[in-house]
């Protein structure tokens, strides 16, 4: 160990919440991963957490070692400490003051922003953007988030909420969305998305085999990257048909922010170049002739569950 003291990073999730111990270097040294169950009362949640702190306590032989906390939540207002309607949570951490709930169980410096912002900065501090000063990661989990960096500063815009690409409208009178609008690029490409199209594909093409094989409402990604793998026409048409959406989107992001790379992160981007090659062909299509080719499409070399966590424990140091 590098150090005594540490900071404690929070990424939570529509579904999954992982906390862990961090050092100065970046160094994780203690992680955990527990059901988010937004539909309960987020003190529960926070309850768990730091039941499994106190175990952690006397597994390091230490006290009072966590010197600050990260965290990284949906719709997490960094000014404010608020969490402000959010989408994939339930009704119960709707304007939400967290950093004083979180106080409530630890009084020491609490810092919160977007999830996807703590992504951002994961991938700034530990991973492949390090060396970059304009970057955009795009989170694909339950829902699409994105943190954005320019000029080697994360951007919250005047408040907090700059960077919700997920809800940029790439179909207007589309699919209908959490937010309240039609069409956001996140009802396409993310889990959810992905679910609303195969379901869409399974009542147009009534006689394929495999689409009716599928009973679960929730996709299984792995199941689909075989079939895609095993040569499966209907699945190279869902991917293909997701990754243009996803291309159509990057399009207009790049359009406006020319970053050096988007950088992928989340369980959707596991199925990589079976969707990401389709996401870069749109995007080029989409774009200017002079600006095609320019930008990279790269995918998180952090390990699953760490870029969250590890931006959210740089928070309370980060230059912003």
């Amino acid at each position: 160990m590098t150090d005594r003291k540490y900071s404690l990073g929070i990424d939570i999730g529509g579904t999954n919440t992982v906390f862990g111990l961090i050092d100065s270097c970046g160094h994780i040294i203690k992680k955990n991963s527990i059901l988010t169950n937004s539909n309960k009362a987020p003190e529960l949640l926070f309850k768990n957490i730091f039941n499994k702190i106190k175990l952690w306590e006397t597994e390091l032989n230490l006290q009072n070692f966590i010197k600050d906390i990260g965290v990284g939540v949906p719709n997490g207002d960094y000014f404010t400490g608020m969490v402000i309607n959010p989408p994939n949570l339930g009704k119960g951490w709707d304007d939400l003051n967290l950093v004083s709930l979180i106080k409530s169980f630890k009084n020491i410096p609490v810092t919160i922003t977007n999830d996807a912002n703590a992504a951002a900065l994961g991938e700034k501090s530990y991973g492949v953007a390090k060396s970059m000063n304009d970057v955009v990661v795009i989170t694909l989990g339950t829902g699409l988030g994105s943190g954005i960096i320019v000029n080697n500063n994360l951007v919250y815009g005047y408040d907090g909420f700059a960077g919700e690409l997920g809800h940029l409208v790439i179909e207007p009178d589309g699919r209908d969305c959490g937010c309240g609008r039609k069409g956001c690029l996140e009802m396409y490409v993310s889990a959810k998305g992905l679910d609303y199209t195969v379901q869409e594909y399974r009542k147009e093409y009534q006689d394929n085999k495999f689409l009716q094989s599928i009973k679960s409402q929730t996709i299984d990604g792995k199941l689909l990257d075989i079939a895609f793998d095993n040569g499966e026409k209907i699945v190279k048409d869902i991917y293909k048909y997701t990754g243009n959406m996803l291309g159509l989107g990057l399009a207009q992001i790049a359009k406006i922010l020319s970053p050096e790379a988007f950088v992928f992160y989340g369980g959707l981007s596991n199925a990589k170049h079976r969707i990401l090659d389709f996401a870069k062909d749109s995007m080029n299509a989409n774009r200017s002739k002079y600006q095609k080719n320019k930008i990279k499409i790269l995918l998180s070399d952090l390990p699953d569950g760490e870029a969250g966590i590890l931006g959210a424990s740089c928070l309370n140091s980060f230059n912003q």
